[in-house]
Parts: C-alpha cells; structure tokens; sequence
C-alpha cells in the first residue's frame, strides 16, 4: 500500500484507529444524525456503485449498501484497525455486495473504476495535499457521477468543542487542527472548499450548513470521560499532569451538566453537506 499521509497513518493506525473501533458504537451515535443527509444528497439508487473515502468503522458504507441493494459499494480507509471492525459489521449484516480497502484515498489506485457516487461523513479532511486528494477521488467516478461530503463546520460551531475550550489553553482545540490544515477543521472555510474542489476538476461545487443533536454519554461523567480518551485530549493530558487531568475531567463533566437529558448528554456539531458532479 503506497502512503503519503505517513504521519495519519500513524494515527489512526495506532491510538486514534483503535479508539475509534473500540468505541464505534459511540461514535456512531455521536454522528448518525448527519448519514441520511449525505446519503440523500448522493442520490443513492438500488443499483448504484458508490465509494465511501474514508469509512472507518463502515457505519456510512453499510447505509449506503442498505440502498444500493443492487450495486455495490465500496469503503477505502486508511486505519487497519476500524477496517477490521467494517468487515465484521458487514458479514454480520450479510451486505455481501459489499468490500472495504484498505489504502490511502490520496494516493489508492481509484481512476476508472467508474463509481455513480462516492460519499465521506467526515473522512476527506486530513489529506496532506487536499487538490491532490480529490482528482484522485473524482478520477473514481464516472462523468456525470455525484459526490456528497458532511466535514466539519469551525469549532466553535461545535458543542462539545465549545465544552472542551471552557477547560482553558491547555486542553481547548490544541491537537483538532486549523482551517487549511490537516485535520478536523481543514474544510471548515466555505470559500477554500470551493477552491480545493474546483481545483480538482469537480463542477457544481455546492455547500449548505447542516446540524445534528448527538448523544456523547449517559451522563455528564460518562460524556467527559469518552472526550477525554480521544487521541488530541489524551495528549494534551499528558503534558499538564496526572493531578491537572483529574481536575479537568471533572471540570468537564461540570461544564457537561446543562446538557443532560433523559437519554443522555446531547450535544450539537455544525457541519457543511458540500455537493458536486464530475463534468
């Protein structure tokens, strides 16, 4: 497998992947509120071919299968570990019509595989060379085929973000990456998705504001000690000790009390649903 993005390779082959499929059902919990849109937004029919970049755990890739009963569908990921969970999740659902690939969608042998659809719910946005990144992608559709992304809107637009920056420099958005950087935030600016997608080669580049309500614990402790087991508080914790860690758990929880409810600690994430075509 030829990688690029060596250093997001490391992550979400080591710490971050192994998070994420550890705690999958929580994550899809957190982010269930945002497949229908995207999934709507493609256009998926019952016999399409669609890719998914950047699948994970294959929550958003065995949607689209659910659809696309008659065609097939692809996930292309570069974490072994949440690939592994994908494959399980699908043998277990029988989605036979279904495969995953493990690869980096910079740089994965993906033109002329004539896709109808290709969709990412929060996986195009730590390309190194995010130009790059996407001619590969829009190589893998055919002409006319549809693209559909939900990447994540500025921080401060998110809940829990918000949360995590009542904790002080220490632990606020250190680790989450900045608009135009790789990581969380680098489709954030409107204005640079356009330019990143057209420069590309994609057309109809469209983008709308979409917000959901997901459910990060069962309480305000539950949900502070999940945020703090993410990979960029993990190490924010480790450079301000074990006794300031135990101090902003539990400031978290405190700052996570108003949004308990009976079924548990919703909080709202702000994203882009951007949309384009390959001419």
């Amino acid at each position: 497998m030829h990688i690029v993005n060596t250093e997001q390779a490391q992550a979400w082959n080591g710490y971050e992947g192994t998070h994420w499929a550890r705690q999958q059902d929580r994550w899809d919990e957190i982010n269930a509120g945002f497949t229908a849109p995207l999934l709507d937004a493609a256009r998926i029919r019952a016999g399409d071919a669609v890719l998914d970049i950047g699948c994970g755990a294959g929550a958003t890739t065995r949607a689209a299968a659910r659809r696309a009963l008659d065609g097939r569908v692809t996930g292309v990921d570069l974490s072994g570990p949440m690939l592994e969970r994908a494959r399980a999740s699908a043998r277990a659902e029988h989605l036979d019509h279904t495969t995953f690939e493990h690869g980096d969608a910079q740089v994965h042998p993906l033109a002329g595989r004539d896709f109808d659809a290709v969709i990412s719910r929060y996986g195009v946005m730590f390309f190194a060379d995010p130009v790059a990144a996407f001619a590969n992608i829009l190589g893998a559709l055919r002409p006319g085929g549809r693209a559909a992304f939900v990447v994540a809107a500025h921080g401060t637009d998110n809940e829990w973000l918000r949360a995590l920056g009542g904790l002080g420099p220490e632990l606020s958005l250190g680790g989450f990456g900045a608009a135009g950087e790789p990581g969380m935030f680098s489709l954030a600016d409107p204005v640079h998705v356009r330019e990143v997608l057209a420069g590309a080669g994609f057309a109809q580049v469209a983008l709308a504001r979409v917000e959901a309500a997901g459910r990060w614990g069962r309480d305000a402790e539950d949900a502070a000690g999940f945020l703090m087991d993410t990979g960029p508080a993990r190490h924010r914790l480790s450079l301000i000790g074990e006794a300031e860690g135990i101090r902003a758990r539990q400031t978290l929880a405190d700052l996570l009390r108003p949004a308990e409810s009976p079924g548990g600690v919703l909080l709202r994430s702000a994203s882009w649903l951007v949309t384009a075509v390959r001419p």
